[in-house]
């Protein structure tokens, strides 16, 4: 499959605009990725290379696979506030859908939530998948509370990454048949 950065959509709501990832949104990340808030996603042992090369990955899924993870912004700015949207890297067990919220001032205002069912909507409707997961480190309790608020719930019986840091959490997202009141 052939993929350009250019045919990536943006997807809107009431409050926000979901759009590729560009180089400009490199130092919104790195600083992010440097706080102990990225303590969930990151090694413990995190500069700024392999901030780079995280980074990197994100907009290289785009190409490779020909979707994946939203930056998403205020709509009257574009600023980053995070990233969000489905995600399935070489190796992973499931397609998931991934969020993290880069601004610690856009924490709690329900951003990452209206965000996410922005993202998953797109990835059951436009991709046409079937199911989604999220993969959450068990100490990451808000997370864990975004995951429940958008209806997913906890799947012991599913396979998580295999890491050498602690196991994640698998949290099975509501089927497409399941959904109501969501975006189209």
């Amino acid at each position: 499959m052939s993929a350009f950065l250019s045919d990536i959509p943006a997807l809107t709501t009431q409050r926000l605009r979901l759009r590729a990832p560009v180089a400009g949104d490199w130092p919104f990340w790195r600083d992010f990725a440097a706080t102990e808030r990225a303590r969930f996603i990151r090694p413990a042992e995190f500069d700024d290379g392999k901030s780079w090369r995280a980074f990197g990955h994100v907009i290289g899924h785009w190409v490779l696979r020909g979707w994946g993870s939203f930056v998403f912004t205020r709509q009257d700015d574009d600023i980053p506030l995070g990233m969000t949207g489905p995600w399935y890297p070489e190796g992973w067990p499931e397609r998931e859908i991934g969020w993290t919220v880069w601004s610690a001032d856009a924490e709690g205002k329900g951003y990452a939530h209206e965000a996410a069912l922005a993202a998953r909507a797109y990835a059951f409707d436009k991709l046409g998948w079937d199911t989604a997961v999220s993969y959450i480190d068990p100490r990451n309790v808000r997370s864990i509370a975004l995951a429940e608020r958008l209806g997913a719930t906890l799947d012991t019986g599913a396979i998580a990454p295999a890491s050498d840091e602690i196991a994640c959490l698998v949290y099975r997202h509501p089927s497409p048949a399941h959904r109501q009141g969501e975006p189209a």
